[in-house]
């Protein structure tokens, strides 16, 4: 029997949670999946360490917000095959792509999945 749209969306949000708290260290205060097609998108709200936003707000100087989004990318990419494979399990797809960035002013990010096929 197949999983209902709904569900699964819940499962992946659920994923993201555990992932961001075990293997970056902090998760975020809200995640929202949506699925559209064969794209999956998760929004993760209000997802940076104290010491990450102090990093951030260094003024007018970029390089805190730029060393925080290096950091954060460099991690998702270590930790790809990983989260591509949580991925996988939940929908029965196999991820063709991702795609993600982070906001350093407000802690959002977004992850965007492309499958092999459409979720139904």
């Amino acid at each position: 029997m197949s999983k209902a749209k709904g569900q699964i969306e819940s499962q992946i949000s659920e994923a993201l949670i555990k992932f961001e708290r075990e293997y970056m260290g902090r998760g975020p205060e809200e995640t929202k999946t949506y699925i559209v097609e064969d794209i999956i998108v998760v929004r993760l709200k209000r997802l940076l360490t104290p010491a990450e936003q102090q990093l951030a707000q260094g003024g007018a100087d970029a390089q805190g917000r730029t060393l925080v989004k290096q950091v954060r990318s460099q991690l998702i990419e270590k930790a790809r095959p990983l989260l591509e494979a949580v991925i996988s399990d939940i929908t029965d797809r196999k991820v063709v792509c991702l795609h993600t960035d982070i906001s350093t002013v407000t802690g959002e990010r977004v992850i965007v999945f492309t499958m092999d096929g459409r979720i139904e």
